[in-house]
């Protein structure tokens, strides 16, 4: 006969086991119709605190705001932007999937409270047939990793906005990535230079780009030369540079492609993500 096995939980386990799950649930920290629209910018880490951070890029201020993640979270959401291929998914990417095997579909990611120093979050998730969206809480850092790799828009609460919390921005080495106006930027390294035929020219490679900047020409392998009158020469100038464009103006955004320079100018707002937008892996 098989031995019987006792299994003993620490006593604050066992209690939350017990607990039906409407004891866990909390309220929205804020009010919905309160939130607004943000990009996910790029991920780095504060030189103060060494700490893994989000920059989110709020269009209508220009306000690029950090959000403090883990660092798993930080190299899930670098994988993503890079789109880097894996042999089998990852945490993240295992989410998605049963996501789209329960016919359900990921549609916002909310911040909607700093509490103690910690963020809170939650999931928007349309199951298909219910009219009314599921709400499920979630770290941000987490949201962000799956937001990136769907087509879920970010939301957070004004008030993240406004905390003005101080930071030292530092890229994640040399691997940096940046999104802003839907155009996702790597550095243009000479390797890349070489293998796609690009201009001397300073400015940084565009590996990815969605909305109104694909659909008016703007597409992996172009070369960023200017945006707003200024040359970017790193991922992160692009960001900086997008973040001056003016309240209530575009940003004029010069880049070369086919051998020949173009001038667009692309509204701030967060652009949408269409099924047909395409990247590069770089």
């Amino acid at each position: 006969m098989m031995p019987r096995l006792r299994l003993f939980l620490p006593a604050s386990l066992a209690l939350l086991l017990a607990m039906p799950g409407e004891a866990l649930a909390r309220e929205m920290a804020t009010d919905p119709d309160r939130l607004l629209p943000v990009e996910l910018a790029t991920v780095g880490v504060d030189a103060d605190s060494n700490a893994p951070i989000a920059l989110l890029r709020h269009p209508a201020s220009g306000e690029v705001v950090p959000i403090v993640i883990g660092t798993d979270q930080a190299r899930a959401i670098l994988l993503a932007m890079h789109e880097v291929p894996l042999s089998r998914p990852q945490t993240h990417d295992l989410m998605i999937d049963l996501l789209e095997q329960l016919d359900a579909r990921l549609e916002r990611v909310i911040v909607d409270g700093l509490e103690n120093g910690a963020y809170l979050g939650w999931l928007e998730v349309h199951v298909d047939g219910e009219d009314a969206p599921r709400m499920i809480d979630t770290r941000p850092s987490d949201g962000l990793a799956l937001a990136v790799r769907s087509d879920a828009t970010i939301h957070v609460a004004p008030e993240i906005l406004e905390a003005q919390v101080p930071f030292d921005y530092t890229p994640p080495g040399d691997d940096e990535v940046v999104t802003a106006l839907g155009i996702t930027v790597v550095a243009a390294r000479e390797e890349l230079r070489e293998a796609l035929q690009l201009p001397d020219d300073p400015g940084v490679l565009v590996s990815r780009a969605v909305g109104r900047a694909a659909r008016a020409g703007v597409t992996h392998g172009a070369l960023i030369l200017e945006v707003n009158g200024r040359t970017p020469t790193t991922p992160i100038d692009f960001l900086e540079a997008v973040s001056t464009t003016p309240e209530d103006e575009g940003a004029e955004i010069r880049y070369w492609l086919d051998g020949k320079a173009r001038t667009i100018t692309l509204p701030t707002d967060v652009p949408a993500i269409e099924e047909s937008d395409d990247a590069l892996s770089v």
